[in-house]
């Protein structure tokens, strides 16, 4: 399926309708642009990780400190 957007001022554009219905894209989703060795762009969307989402997913033996884990996130 080839799908033709238009690049806007300040280089944006739209996602397609039908790709945000089909990968059920949101505000806030990110859109990650893969290029290969030969030039070729891959487009995929991905959910941002908000830290309420990974709370206690892992363990560490060590102590952690909060504040840093979620700058660490953020970089």
């Amino acid at each position: 399926m080839i799908i033709e957007t238009k690049v806007y001022k300040k280089n944006q554009t739209t996602i397609p309708a039908e790709l945000r219905k089909k990968h059920s894209v949101k505000p806030d989703d990110i859109v990650e642009w893969k290029e290969d060795d030969e030039g070729n762009i891959q487009v995929s969307f991905r959910k941002k990780v908000k830290v309420d989402d990974i709370i206690g997913i892992g363990k560490t033996k060590e102590r952690t400190n909060a504040v840093n884990l979620k700058r660490s996130l953020y970089r």
